[in-house]
């Protein structure tokens, strides 16, 4: 048995590189059939941090350095890219380090973001995607398995995810330390950036209330609300809904402030001084420091949150540490359980020999009956003969073991041949 990892990621390869791997979701139906050729078992996961592909064959005549030929020749021409340039991108894990590295990038320990969860959803969409389409087979059903409860292990027994280590994780992570629960918050979002997106992508997760986007681009701005079934508004008209919003998040170009003491002052008084959690992430700042001196205000800079996240990733190395002990122990079990699963055909092979061993006293037992002899001597020849043959080669294998002191076979024989109830 087989099993190989190739892939391109962040690691080996920049943004317009991993473009060229990346396949849509048409692109994987069929490269998993076409790819038939290649394995009996195959898995594609494409994220835009990496794209790989997990092999596996239980022919005795491929190994896995034939898998990865074909597949590079095959990659190289379906991409277009040439084969010298492809490699150079490309790593490469066999086998143990295989199992390895999928059991890693699967609990996050392989990511742009240590610890980030959501590369375990990605890998599961893959896996069921294989699974719909007949590809995948009895060792990468059971390598994917292993994985996710690697995963829960790694993130439920250790540290790795419990600290937010984005700037749009931490602002919405201080969001629901002070609110606890979102559900009926509105939060103002200003801006409609790669910040701005991510940070309403977790508030959406969280079951945030109300999303207003603002943006100078008013289109933007509403194609972004669409996302989270929020609204838009034009960022001039800021101050007349700054009332609206218990949180507040902005990360705009703007070269001066857009959000004054002033108008934060009003917004106050019309919201009973209910307080508001307002996050600056800008660089120059959205929002005038003086606002910061208001009594119920709540306001953060992005240096007030990059000391929480450097502290956070520290927390998460440590924790790293602890999992990958746990994904070593995870590899050396899942690698018990191949080797096992390659022994399998000496079990078939022993039942083929005691069954041809059978036939051979059996046929002798007729024989002896077709020439007379009765029915009652035939079954004796047959039971005589039968455990004779049975019982030598243990026997022997036992005789030689017991005088020469080897008490480990001779307790695995007494296993095997269950005498221990005796």
């Amino acid at each position: 048995m087989s099993i190989l990892v190739v892939g391109v990621s962040h690691h080996t390869a920049p943004v317009d590189v991993r473009e060229k791997f990346s396949f849509s979701a048409e692109e994987l139906n069929q490269a998993l059939s076409v790819m038939g050729e290649i394995a009996a078992e195959r898995i594609i996961l494409s994220t835009c941090n990496r794209t790989e592909f997990y092999l596996a064959t239980a022919s005795t005549t491929d190994n896995g350095k034939q898998l990865q030929s074909r597949l590079t020749q095959w990659l190289a021409k379906s991409r277009q890219i040439d084969p010298a340039k492809l490699t150079s991108y490309l790593y490469t894990h066999f086998d143990e380090d295989a199992v390895k590295h999928i059991l890693r990038v699967v609990s996050g320990l392989d990511s742009m973001v240590l610890g980030e969860p959501q590369i375990l959803g990605q890998v599961k969409a893959s896996h069921q995607q294989a699974m719909e389409h007949k590809t995948t087979g009895p060792v990468l059903n059971r390598l994917m398995q292993y994985s996710f409860t690697t995963a829960k292990k790694v993130r439920t027994q250790t540290a790795i995810g419990a600290n937010p280590v984005s700037v749009a994780y931490a602002a919405v992570s201080l969001a629901k330390q002070i609110f606890s629960k979102l559900d009926k918050q509105t939060a103002l979002l200003v801006g409609a950036g790669e910040t701005i997106e991510l940070v309403g992508r977790h508030l959406h997760s969280n079951g945030i209330g109300h999303i207003i986007v603002a943006n100078r681009s008013i289109d933007k701005a509403q194609h972004l609300a669409n996302e989270f079934d929020g609204e838009a508004i034009a960022l001039e008209t800021i101050a007349e809904r700054l009332a609206d919003a218990d949180i507040v998040i902005s990360s705009t170009a703007a070269p001066i402030p857009i959000i004054g003491k002033g108008s934060v002052e009003r917004a106050l008084k019309q919201r009973k001084h209910q307080p508001i959690f307002m996050v600056d992430i800008a660089v120059p700042r959205d929002i005038e420091p003086e606002v910061g001196k208001l009594d119920d205000i709540y306001l953060y800079t992005v240096d007030d949150l990059q000391s929480v996240i450097e502290e956070n990733m520290q927390s998460r190395q440590q924790a790293a540490e602890q999992a990958e002990q746990m994904v070593e122990q995870e590899v050396g079990s899942f690698m018990d359980w191949l080797r096992a699963q390659s022994q399998l055909q000496l079990i078939r092979d022993y039942r083929t020999h005691t069954n041809q061993l059978k036939e051979d006293v059996l046929q002798k037992a007729l024989k002896q009956i077709e020439n007379g002899k009765s029915p009652e001597d035939a079954l004796q020849f047959l039971a005589h003969t039968l455990t004779n043959k049975l019982s030598h080669a243990p026997t022997a294998a036992m005789n030689k073991a017991a005088h020469s002191g080897n008490i480990q076979l001779l307790e695995a024989a007494r296993d095997l041949l269950d005498l221990n109830k005796k």
